[in-house]
């Protein structure tokens, strides 16, 4: 890929998995990298990790707590204080297969964070991926999804999952919803005819730490064959790296990408009424100003 060395990243969720290896590979290219996260004991490391590994000195960390719209308010607000462009937003935090709890606003975890979350963040960002981008220089927006979201309903009278409860439903609801967000999100930033794209990308099935709630016996089943099963994190993130980075996705937008190629997500996404209606619930849920197509 081509050296970014004046482009601004934020990677949510950097300082583990295929965020990690999402940020550590940005950084090697060049670009200014800014992890966003909750784990502020591991952040002073992974940084200095990141920064002897590529010897680019412009990574950081700014702490965000995705199960909290204040958080991520003030994440936000830190961020522009600083006055730099942004280029690529890289939606990659979240939880997998949790026990029923709610965030601090009082959604579910799997809906609250790993969907809600990286939809007030990415909207209340949007006006500075605007300015950043350019003709032939558009600004990125990659969100990471699962192949989970093909088995996922989206029920939009049950969003919290409270009527009955499964963690595994919950998760592959939260993938869906994000690539219903994906694919309206860019068709609003094509309609007013910005230089910023959103694409939503598939990791594979990847050796992290996300397993960690999952029943004991399909831990054991990870552990004995995730090196013949299982995808590294560095293999994991090169989707989301490519989507960020690559010419071929110059001011292109709105594409399932599973290893470096475009492939057909479930059908009911590309329904855009229920795209449009799963924008507008959360518009309600997260306080910002919806946008009818």
């Amino acid at each position: 890929f081509p050296r970014q060395p004046d482009r601004v990243a934020i990677v949510t969720g950097g300082t583990d998995g295929i965020g990690y290896s999402t940020a550590k590979h940005l950084a090697r290219l060049g670009m200014h990298v800014i992890i966003a996260g909750n784990n502020d004991s591991k952040a002073k490391q992974v940084v200095s990790k990141i920064k002897e590994e590529t010897l680019n000195d412009k990574v950081e960390f700014l702490y965000c707590d995705l199960a909290s719209m204040m958080s991520i308010r003030e994440f936000v607000q830190k961020f522009k204080m600083k006055k730099i462009p942004l280029h690529v937003l890289i939606n990659n935090a979240g939880v997998m297969m949790v026990p029923q709890r709610k965030t601090r606003d009082g959604f579910e975890e799997h809906f609250g964070l790993n969907y809600l979350g990286h939809f007030l963040l990415t909207n209340l960002l949007l006006d500075t991926l605007r300015e950043s981008g350019s003709p032939g220089h558009s600004a990125r927006v990659v969100t990471v999804s699962s192949a989970t979201h093909y088995v996922a309903e989206l029920n939009m009278d049950d969003l919290q999952s409270s009527a009955c409860y499964s963690a595994h439903a919950a998760y592959a609801q939260s993938k869906l919803a994000l690539v219903l967000f994906t694919y309206h999100l860019q068709r609003l930033l094509a309609a007013e005819g910005s230089h910023v794209t959103a694409n939503v990308v598939d990791p594979g099935v990847v050796n992290t730490d996300l397993y960690r709630h999952v029943f004991w016996g399909t831990r054991l089943v990870k552990k004995l064959f995730s090196w013949l099963l299982f995808k590294t994190p560095d293999e994991g993130a090169w989707t989301s790296i490519y989507a960020a980075v690559t010419p071929e996705l110059e001011g292109v937008g709105g594409r399932y990408l599973y290893n470096e190629k475009e492939t057909k997500s479930l059908h009911v996404t590309y329904n855009q009424k229920l795209q449009q209606q799963l924008w507008s619930k959360s518009c309600d849920m997260t306080g910002v100003r919806d946008v009818t197509l």
